[in-house]
């Protein structure tokens, strides 16, 4: 797999931006109230793309990958297997996220995080990337992590959805200022689905 030029990079950043807005401006099954859908739909909010915020990273996969439980929005549970971590550095700081597995045998990670934007100027509860070994894994084994893909849970939009919360092994101090910014309504105000 070649790396993208920059500019390629960027744009396909911004494609799958907008392809999630129209889905949530004009879908059914988009988790937006239907109140703020359409002409009301006041459009999400994301930093500007930064390179500087996609790396490629080996995930040092641990030894014996532990199963986890991880509570909900609604007070629930779900299981994933904790299967590794990626170590980088944002402004100078070394950082780990843990990346999860579903146990449903996917193959898909699952790297949620908290950060120091967290309840200022992103969701409260954290955001998740996700990764696709077909789309993010290279030949050699690495991968991309694109926090510019950083996005929100459906609990961000709507309080009806029940969302996993992000463990405390994946809450960071430093900002993460890269991907999708809070939701610029209060669902609360208009009220579930």
């Amino acid at each position: 797999m070649s790396t993208p030029s920059d500019e390629a990079w960027a744009a396909a950043v911004e494609q799958n931006r907008e392809r999630k807005e129209r889905y949530f401006r004009e879908n059914q099954r988009s988790p937006i109230p239907s109140a703020l859908r359409g002409e009301a739909f006041p459009g999400l909010d994301h930093y500007d793309v930064d390179p500087a915020y996609r790396f490629e990273l080996e995930l040092d996969r641990y030894d014996e990958p532990e199963t986890v439980t991880v509570e909900t929005t609604a007070d629930g549970e779900q299981t994933y297997r904790r299967v590794g971590r990626f170590e980088f550095e944002v402004q100078g700081t070394t950082v780990s996220l843990d990346a999860f597995e579903p146990t449903d045998g996917s193959d898909r990670l699952w790297v949620p995080f908290r950060d120091a934007t967290s309840g200022e100027e992103t969701y409260g509860a954290g955001r998740y990337v996700d990764l696709d070994p077909a789309e993010d894994q290279r030949e050699d084994g690495t991968w991309i992590l694109d926090l510019n893909m950083a996005y929100n849970p459906t609990c961000a939009y709507n309080p009806a959805y029940e969302c996993p919360l992000v463990p405390a092994s994946n809450w960071l101090e430093v900002p993460i200022e890269a991907g999708e910014r809070d939701f610029p309504v209060d669902v609360h105000d208009h009220g579930h689905e």
